[in-house]
């Protein structure tokens, strides 16, 4: 892999991982209610599954989706459920007006390990990680050197740049804490969040290869 092939996925990574989707909308959510430090627990839950996904791919799973379009719809449905479910938890989610310490109490309350679970199975939920792996990576390594050392470095890049977008999106989220002390804000905020999650699982669930 050449320098200049190098930059290229940079470039390309930097661009895919600024789009908004349901990883980095979680994050952005998580930092509003609970706080970037709650919002950091999240990012390590998605960017594990995300790895394991990716890991996967270079193992061959991307092929054998492709291969069997029925696992794949079974995991995509499953994934666009799960997305559901989140999307009217959301919505569902109680308010009432808190001070500043209340939501430092919140983000006390709502539990680590459940924060970075939200974030893997939110992460896992889109099979689509595994094939863009297995589609988008092979287009940056040079079959003729060794592969291992170049997934590895795609690898940390990726990692890199995702990470770096989640604490945009986390900051952001920061920002907007402020206005959900008031509860009429935190219902619209939960009815839009919730909702775009539901758009989230109807894209995935009406998505075809």
């Amino acid at each position: 892999m050449s320098f200049n092939t190098w930059c290229l996925f940079i470039l390309m990574t930097f661009v895919v991982s600024a789009t908004p989707g349901p990883n980095m909308l979680l994050v952005m959510t998580i930092s509003a209610r609970h706080g970037v430090r709650a919002a950091v627990v999240t990012m390590m839950g998605c960017m594990t599954a995300l790895l394991a996904m990716m890991s996967i791919s270079a193992a061959g799973l991307g092929a054998v989706l492709q291969t069997f379009p029925a696992v794949f719809d079974a995991l995509r449905l499953a994934g666009a459920a799960y997305l559901a479910y989140l999307g009217l938890k959301c919505w569902r989610s109680p308010v009432a007006e808190q001070s500043a310490d209340a939501a430092t109490v919140v983000s006390e309350a709502a539990g680590s390990a459940s924060i970075y679970r939200q974030g893997f199975l939110v992460a896992a939920s889109n099979p689509k990680a595994i094939l863009f792996a297995a589609a988008f990576f092979p287009q940056f390594i040079n079959l003729q050197a060794p592969q291992l050392p170049q997934f590895t470095i795609l690898l940390v890049t990726f990692t890199v740049i995702e990470v770096a977008w989640y604490f945009v999106y986390a900051l952001s989220g920061q920002r907007l804490s402020i206005y959900l002390q008031r509860a009429t804000v935190m219902r619209m905020f939960n009815r839009l969040t919730g909702g775009v999650f539901i758009g989230f699982a109807a894209l995935m669930a009406s998505a075809r290869e």
